[in-house]
């Protein structure tokens, strides 16, 4: 035989089994012949039989298996026939036999996928109830269907009683899973209403409403400039004070001070006609540690009213600072926590109750219809209760014994939406009604009998006619003009809302919505006005006019609009009627936007100086390193290439210390023999041709770096911590040192860019006044607002520099002159990072093998070195004023193109020392002009700095 035929001889012949024998013949390579016969086969005549008789075994494969039908060929030719064994042992064959037909049922019987058993089946045999109900299945698998639906059943999580979803979205266990899911983070009323339209997020213990899941950026513009646009501000906390005038008073002014303006006592706020707005700082603390921004209202007082006469005070905050104003609250007016329950215990109607077990829920829900009343009352209802800044537990109101003045917080008391736009008033005008006057001949009040008390008095009845007569006056816009200038008549400030009987029997006396619904139902003409008579809820409300932009010369009254207050339990009854008026919703970020165009500091982000800014500042960082991290190295910016020291977070202790002691002629060295930082021009004829790359600068070697200790002169604690008493940095808000600021920035408004004064017109003022500063307020900042000179949009923790005299030289050269660049820096922490990098991959294959104690030690050693990341600067940072080859001056805290100025506009705070050292060295044609740099960016950009007072 040939070399190929034995090699597919044997490949036939390999799976043969071990008890059939074959020819001897066989055995030395000669195939059998063919005779011609069916199936037939000649034996060799050498072969012979073995002293046993028989033919030795040989491996042989079923003969069945490659037999080619008649005639016997096959593919090997006519001499390639079937090989049948000659002789065979029955015992041996019928065991091998056997267990080949075990091991192919058992292959039958089992699954070889993770597929259930109907899926195994033809797909016209397949049935959708197959998957429920096992006798849809044939009768063999029936018994495997059972044990998988025995097996999944264990893997199963406990189903809920109501598997409908329709029994699900009954009013009854819809409101209790409601209920539920507000214990960690409060609802608004309209929660359900903001969930379905915008993107939420958990803040300050509440699920608010961020942005509009729509893109509607520009509408929201659009309607607060020409429009109405509506934001609900239910979350604000509202604290009450109730006291005599004169103790209030003098409680009050230990937390202000009248140089940042008016203050409590201000006169058009303490009659009430008026709201006030001012900064709180802790007691006895003013200039420094200041608490947060607040709004405040007097309860209107129709009639001159003696200092000893009690009032009642409104103060309404951010959430994230009610805490910090409490605790002040208390200490100024003697208010401490005493055992006593009528004190410390928190009412019950305002304590969230516990849920009922789900047995007693199904007994009531079990129909759709519940035919008895002890059915509607077993529903669990709205909480309408508690809010995200207390507990449960926590009081709610205090009462000093010494000066007999009482602490309320009524939080989520009242629902409160804020209005923006010139078509404000109309959508007010067009939405509410005034209550109809209750008289006597009526008979029956109906549940509102407060209202008919209320109505029996004639001076009440004329207070609400006036009220009524201004109201529709809004309707007029030549009425308007006249109300802008003239303002309301303080009999109008009154409101029943001041009374919390008054507020807590509206709540409890409304008609529900279901109730209401099924009387419009049974109207004779569907969609005709629905009169309920005396029925009819009267709501009392609070309209607070708001100003709008005041502060600087472009856009006065720009956001203006109104705010109304209602008691609780109302927030959808208003919203409604308000959306089918043709308003725009706005979120958080629209609350943002309407801050940064009318260029006051947001609530608490822009307040470096309160501890309510300083952890907004810390979260704000760690989401913005966390996102930074999670981008691979090469599709992220090397900030430390860039000069940008702090990319996610402003260090303004460091940035004002360092301030501080530059003006005051201290020579610090930091480091050890730090080579300067030679500063680049780049003209702009090397820029357009690009003939010479921008030089770079190296600040630091490798060896220079110090990452276990701060510099000296700053420490590490200094820079980014914050001492339990407050910030140290503190925020100028004198008004009379503003208006200077504001005076010195705007000469080139007032001389124009062409004056060819080069030194500044009053350099005598300047340095007397700079001296004042620099002994009065050492380390303080400044806010400002820049707008961009030439093209270019500030982003978020933008630079704020002071431009040299070669920037002016070329600008005034050449009217395109878009600004300087900064150098590339060299990158002394690379090698470290990377070297860390690899030996923590190392570490991290040896951590299973070393002992309990060293893996503690380097866990800890790991989490030290984990503040190592590519592309940014470790703590401590090194000088930041001189980091770069313009000299630092502050940073950016909001910044964006502004679709009201037409150009990029831009937020922040500057060092005041540094500002008027800047002024002060500026000429007349160029003063208050800066550079800005994005943190992403090389490229400086002028802009034009101004104090707003």
């Amino acid at each position: 035989m040939s070399n190929a035929k034995e090699k597919k001889y044997a490949k036939r012949m390999r799976n043969q089994p071990s008890n059939v024998s074959l020819d001897i013949g066989t055995e030395q390579g000669d195939r059998p012949r063919y005779s011609g016969g069916r199936g037939s086969f000649q034996p060799h005549r050498e072969s012979h039989p073995g002293p046993s008789g028989q033919h030795p075994r040989h491996s042989y494969q079923s003969p069945g298996s490659h037999f080619h039908g008649r005639g016997g060929q096959g593919r090997g030719g006519p001499s390639e026939v079937p090989l049948v064994p000659k002789y065979i042992t029955a015992t041996m064959f019928a065991q091998a036999r056997a267990a080949e037909i075990n091991a192919m049922v058992k292959a039958v019987s089992q699954k070889s996928s993770n597929t259930l058993v109907f899926q195994s089946l033809p797909r016209h045999m397949r049935r959708r109830a197959m998957g429920h109900d096992i006798k849809r299945l044939p009768r063999r698998l029936r018994e495997i269907a059972k044990k998988e639906i025995e097996k999944s059943a264990h893997l199963k999580k406990a189903v809920s009683k109501n598997k409908c979803r329709k029994a699900r979205r009954r009013h009854g266990n819809l409101q209790l899973e409601f209920n539920r899911r507000q214990r960690k983070n409060i609802w608004l009323e309209t929660h359900v209403w903001h969930a379905k339209r915008f993107h939420m997020v958990k803040k300050c213990g509440y699920c608010l409403g961020h942005r509009p899941t729509m893109k509607s950026y520009r509408a929201c513009y659009r309607a607060m400039n020409s429009h109405c646009l509506l934001q609900d501000l239910s979350y604000y906390c509202c604290l009450e004070l109730m006291g005599e005038e004169a103790v209030l008073l003098n409680a009050l002014s230990r937390l202000t001070s009248t140089e940042t303006g008016p203050s409590f006592a201000a006169a058009f706020c303490l009659s009430g006609k008026r709201q006030g707005s001012l900064v709180l700082y802790r007691a006895d603390k003013y200039p420094r540690e200041a608490i947060g921004p607040v709004t405040f209202v007097w309860k209107p007082a129709c009639v001159p009213v003696s200092p000893s006469d009690k009032r009642q005070l409104w103060i309404w905050c951010h959430p994230s600072l009610k805490q910090d104003i409490l605790i002040e609250l208390r200490q100024v007016c003697q208010c401490e926590e005493t055992p006593d329950n009528a004190v410390c215990k928190p009412d019950p109607v305002l304590t969230p109750q516990p849920e009922k077990p789900q047995t007693a829920l199904t007994t009531t829900t079990k129909k759709r219809k519940r035919q008895d009343k002890d059915g509607e009352q077993a529903v669990p209802v709205k909480k309408i209760i508690g809010d995200g800044t207390r507990d449960s537990l926590d009081p709610y109101y205090w009462i000093s014994k010494q000066t007999a003045i009482r602490i309320s917080d009524l939080t989520m008391e009242f629902v409160r939406y804020r209005l923006i736009g010139p078509l404000s008033h109309c959508v007010l005008t067009e939405a509410l009604r005034a209550a109809p006057l209750h008289k006597e001949m009526e008979g029956d009040a109906g549940p509102h009998s407060w209202w008919a008390d209320y109505c029996s008095n004639p001076e009440n009845l004329r207070l609400h006619t006036l009220q009524e007569s201004m109201l529709q006056l809004l309707q007029d816009r030549d009425q308007v003009k006249s109300i802008r200038l003239n303002g309301f008549p303080l009999e109008c400030a009154q409101s029943l809302i001041w009374t919390s009987d008054i507020c807590s029997k509206v709540t409890e006396k409304k008609v529900p919505e279901q109730e209401i619904n099924r009387m419009r139902s049974e109207l004779l003409v569907p969609g005709s006005r629905l009169e309920l008579g005396n029925n009819e809820s009267k709501i009392p409300v609070l309209l607070i006019q708001q100003p709008g932009k005041r502060t600087g010369n472009d856009r006065p009254g720009w956001g203006s609009g109104w705010d109304i207050c209602l008691p609780k339990g109302w927030g959808m009854a208003f919203w409604i009627p308000f959306i089918y008026r043709g308003v725009r919703v706005g979120g958080l970020q629209q609350g943002l936007q309407h801050s940064q165009y009318m260029g006051i500091p947001d609530a608490t982000g822009d307040f470096p100086d309160c501890l309510a800014g300083v952890q907004s500042a810390k979260e704000m960082e760690d989401s913005l390193l966390n996102a930074y991290k999670r981008r691979p190295p090469a599709k992220r910016a090397n900030f430390i290439k860039h000069g940008v020291l702090a990319p996610f977070r402003c260090p303004w202790e460091q940035l004002t210390a360092e301030w501080e002691q530059r003006a005051g002629g201290v020579t610090e060295v930091h480091g050890a023999e730090k080579e300067e930082v030679a500063t680049t021009d780049i003209s702009m004829e090397e820029q357009h041709k690009g003939e010479e790359a921008p030089q770079r600068i190296e600040t630091e070697t490798l060896e220079d770096v110090d990452m276990g200790s701060a510099p000296q002169g700053t420490t590490g604690s200094e820079q980014d911590m914050e001492k339990a008493d407050g910030a140290r940095v503190c925020v100028l808000r004198n008004k009379r040192i503003l208006k200077e600021l504001s005076t010195l920035c705007g000469l080139c408004n007032r001389y124009g860019p062409r004056y060819k004064q080069t030194s500044s017109p009053t350099p005598q003022a300047t340095s007397d006044m700079l001296q004042q500063v620099l002994h009065n307020f050492p380390r303080s900042l400044v806010w400002v607002r820049l707008t961009m000179l030439t093209k270019g949009s500030p982003e978020l923790h933008a630079m704020i520099c002071i431009p040299s005299e070669q920037d002016f030289i070329q600008l005034a050269a050449d009217k395109s002159f878009a600004g300087p660049q900064e150098p590339k820096h060299g990158d002394p922490i690379k090698k470290k990072v990377l070297k860390h990098q690899k030996e923590k991959k190392k570490k991290a294959k040896a951590k299973l093998e070393k002992e309990a104690a060293q893996q503690k030690e380097e866990i800890s050693q790991d989490d030290e070195d984990d503040q190592l990341t590519l592309g940014l600067w470790p703590n401590p940072l090194p000088p930041i004023i001189n980091h770069c080859c313009r000299t630092l001056l502050g940073f950016v805290t909001h910044g964006d193109f502004s679709m009201a100025a037409g150009c990029g506009e831009s937020l922040g705070f500057v060092s005041l020392t540094g500002l008027m050292d800047m002024l002060s060295g500026q000429p007349v044609n160029r003063t208050g002009y800066v550079l800005l740099r994005n943190p992403s960016s090389l490229q400086y950009r002028f802009a034009k700095i101004m104090v707003d007072a």
